[in-house]
């Protein structure tokens, strides 16, 4: 089993801790469907080498994403020239089926929980068919994740997990919502099985890599209610309207939650409805960022340049806003159409999509044509957005919003050890230990979740 290298990881601009973070879970919960005779590996090509050259297994599962394609094909290739049966699955498979399907032997569209079982007993069976659609969606009854397969030492979070799949939200540009087409789209574990995951999992820090954790209010309460008193400090992600849900953020941060993902997206609220980000509209960002502060938790801002109502300021007005709500760290985009998304399917229709090197789909090239901006100005502008919130003198400012001296520090550590200890981060990559960098995240994490209480909820316009 593969996770082929994605392109901006090998690039010269590579911050090799972005992708030195999560093992490939993927993968590792396909691998709890294999027997016990079955011998299996996984190789994540952004933390290891992979052999081609004494390498002819059985069959060789290989998951690309859009900026990962091009490699995962020339992989197919030389495994195809052994005669390993080759399959693919995943996001770009899903996206683009017919390109996959010239380089694969099976490809499976949408999630793999009822595709996959399906596929092993046809291989077995040496009959294989070369499309596996998913129409069933259900996380009952999965198997254990594989996590024997996986090096933990190579990895700045070993403890990320999936409790459900997709997001009940539907934005034009979002990736992931091709992905389940055909089926429904956001669906969750029974409580009891994601907590005995959780159970099993050594340490103290966990990852949530779900794409909106506090989707379903009822399953994340009960969730949250169940690792009340586990001990565990975690991170998420979530949308500004269930930060502002009363009640939900106080049962979260009783569970240890420290750090949330939430998606501004745009400081334009006029993008908003084009892009369908519903769940942002009428929303106070400035509540948001405040709610989280006020409850302990730390905040990593996504923010999406290039909408259609963006002009020149945007970059400017957006780090101010960011700074200067105490952020600790945010993530900057260049809008990127993926295929298979209604933006993308709007803008073809427009004939804006300027070409489709894949690779260059990575959220920092201009693939479009912008509406109020040139393709230079929003290249220089989001690179620029990235240097002016990690100038130290922003880092300051940011911390300067923080009530105590503790708070601050807390901040400058954070904020500066993310995007200033590169060298540090080489390092321990190199030595295939960056997992010892873990117990100083875990003590951030738990000594910033040290506050007061959260604040009620807040309402109003978004900002």
């Amino acid at each position: 089993m593969v996770l082929p290298a994605l392109t901006e990881a090998t690039s010269p601009r590579l911050r090799p801790i972005k992708y030195s973070l999560f093992p490939p879970l993927g993968l590792a919960t396909l691998a709890g469907y294999l027997s016990d005779a079955d011998e299996v590996r996984i190789v994540d090509e952004h933390v290891q080498p992979l052999r081609l050259d004494d390498d002819r297994p059985d069959l060789a599962v290989i998951q690309p994403y859009i900026t990962s394609a091009r490699r995962a094909y020339r992989l197919a290739a030389a495994y195809r020239a052994k005669g390993v049966h080759v399959a693919m699955g995943g996001l770009h498979v899903t996206s683009l089926p017919d390109e996959a399907a010239r380089h694969a032997d099976t490809i499976f569209l949408g999630p793999g929980e009822d595709t996959w079982p399906r596929f092993l007993a046809d291989f077995r069976a040496h009959r294989p068919k070369p499309r596996y659609v998913s129409r069933e969606r259900t996380l009952l009854r999965l198997p254990p994740v594989r996590r024997d397969l996986i090096d933990r030492h190579r990895y700045l979070v070993p403890n990320s997990l999936v409790v459900s799949r997709g997001c009940p939200h539907h934005c034009d540009f979002c990736y992931k919502d091709a992905f389940f087409t055909g089926g429904k789209s956001f669906y969750t574990q029974a409580v009891d099985d994601a907590l005995a995951e959780i159970e099993r999992l050594p340490g103290r820090h966990l990852y949530f890599l779900d794409d909106h954790l506090f989707g379903n209010r009822r399953f994340a309460e009960a969730l949250f209610d169940g690792m009340r008193g586990m001990g565990r400090v975690w991170q998420a992600a979530g949308t500004v309207d269930s930060v502002l849900a009363p009640g939900l953020l106080e049962r979260a941060v009783a569970a240890g939650l420290r750090s949330l993902f939430v998606g501004f997206e745009t400081v334009n609220d006029a993008n908003l409805p084009a892009q369908r980000k519903r769940q942002n509209i009428g929303r106070d960002y400035a509540a948001v960022a405040r709610r989280l502060h006020e409850a302990g938790v730390m905040v990593n801002a996504s923010f999406v340049f290039g909408m259609d109502d963006d002009g020149p300021d945007v970059f400017s007005r957006t780090v101010d806003w960011a700074v200067g709500q105490g952020i600790e760290t945010a993530t900057f985009h260049i809008m990127t159409p993926y295929p298979g998304t209604a933006l993308y399917q709007r803008m073809q229709a427009d004939g804006r999509i300027l070409h489709t090197d894949w690779d260059r789909y990575d959220t920092r090239h201009v693939v479009y044509r912008p509406a109020r901006l040139t393709a230079a100005e929003l290249t220089d502008g989001y690179w620029r957005a990235y240097r002016d919130f990690y100038r130290w003198s922003a880092i300051w400012r940011g911390a300067g919003t923080k009530p105590g001296g503790r708070d601050r520090l807390r901040h400058l550590a954070y904020a500066g050890g993310w995007k200033k200890l590169s060298p540090l981060w080489h390092t321990l990559i190199r030595a295939g230990q960056v997992s010892r960098a873990l117990p100083v995240l875990e003590s951030l994490l738990g000594s910033f979740g040290a506050r007061r209480p959260a604040a009620p909820a807040f309402a109003g316009r978004a900002g």
